[in-house]
């Protein structure tokens, strides 16, 4: 966990100038490496100091909307609160801007004075694909060699750097998108990033359920409302990691693959939010009591991940205010320490 900063006097405080951090710096000053270990060493410490209730959601002109997500520490060790404002305007494609913009603001918890603010949707570009690695460093197999990415926006490239992260083993990232072009695009981008020695990156145009089975862990970051992965088609010991759906009508896998996983999750409102876990609840195709543990729960051992190496194990996420107020901790301290 990155050292906080003394909490200002009330004279120095009157000083403080807010700072702005640009997409471009917060880039320069953050890792995969460095965040899915903040998050490994942070989550469990700050759990139970944290308030963080649920976002909130206020319908504009239909149907565009406005969430916020706000969260702030009851403790002097962790001297922060912050908010992330997020807009949701899916209308903007038809006059090629993006959909989803967002904003996050960083105070001292003890004055209240504002600290800095960033680019909030690189921000969870960030901290929902280091989550998605953490899961994938505790769950997958350490003997993995094939990532399947299914989805090729902005969310793909973060998750496939964050997995090859995790996991030094992956030598194969095969990226299937329905459409097919903007699969071959990332692959060659990534191919011609040249950051991933010895690991080949390939689109693939064969029909999802023909490649599924080739995935050691399957990525799947869409706005899906049909299951794209079939249980049926996982391999013994592969890890599925499930990232776009947030609301009940949204489902990236179906109940096979539920049933044959044991399921974890990244926090309680998983259970609540996510359309593969609520309509499995609904369904009775399992219960709530045989969800496998969250992310602290695994961190902290209180709750066992992977047991075998033929298991299946699934991870749904969701995304939290804590783990944004980490991600602008980590951000500011290291802009602060001069980590440019």
């Amino acid at each position: 966990m990155a050292t906080p900063p003394v909490v200002p006097t009330t004279a120095a405080a009157a000083s403080i100038a807010p700072i702005f951090i640009n997409t471009a710096t917060l880039r320069s000053i953050i890792t995969y490496k460095s965040l899915i270990q903040h998050f490994r060493t942070s989550l469990p410490i700050v759990t139970s100091i944290l308030h963080s209730p649920p976002r909130q959601s206020y319908s504009l002109s239909p149907p565009s909307s406005l969430l916020l997500m706000p969260s702030w520490s009851s403790s002097s060790s962790f001297p922060y609160l912050g908010v992330k404002l997020i807009t949701y305007f899916p209308q903007n494609s038809a006059i090629q801007l993006p959909g989803v913009n967002g904003s996050y603001v960083l105070f001292d918890s003890a004055t209240g004075q504002t600290l800095a603010s960033m680019d909030g949707t690189e921000l969870t570009l960030w901290r929902t694909s280091c989550v998605s690695g953490l899961a994938s460093e505790i769950l997958a197999r350490n003997d993995a060699t094939v990532l399947l990415m299914i989805g090729s926006g902005n969310l793909a490239p973060h998750l496939i750097k964050a997995h090859l992260t995790a996991k030094p083993s992956l030598r194969r990232v095969i990226i299937w998108n329905r459409t097919e072009e903007k699969a071959r695009k990332l692959a060659q981008f990534l191919e011609n990033e040249g950051k991933y020695e010895g690991v080949c990156f390939e689109s693939s145009g064969r029909y999802l359920e023909e490649v599924v089975g080739m995935g050691d862990i399957i990525s799947c970051a869409t706005n899906s409302e049909t299951p794209l992965v079939k249980g049926a088609r996982l391999k013994a010991g592969a890890h599925l990691d499930l990232v776009g759906s947030f609301k009940h009508s949204m489902r990236e896998c179906d109940d096979e693959a539920i049933m044959r996983g044991r399921v974890f999750i990244d926090n309680e409102m998983a259970l609540e939010e996510a359309g593969e876990l609520v309509g499995a609840f609904e369904r009775g195709v399992i219960g709530k009591g045989e969800i496998g543990g969250n992310l602290v729960e695994l961190i902290n051992g209180k709750k066992v991940g992977r047991r075998d190496s033929e298991e299946v194990t699934v991870f749904k996420s969701v995304g939290s205010a804590v783990v944004d107020i980490l991600t602008a901790q980590l951000v500011y301290e290291t802009y602060q320490n001069g980590g440019l």
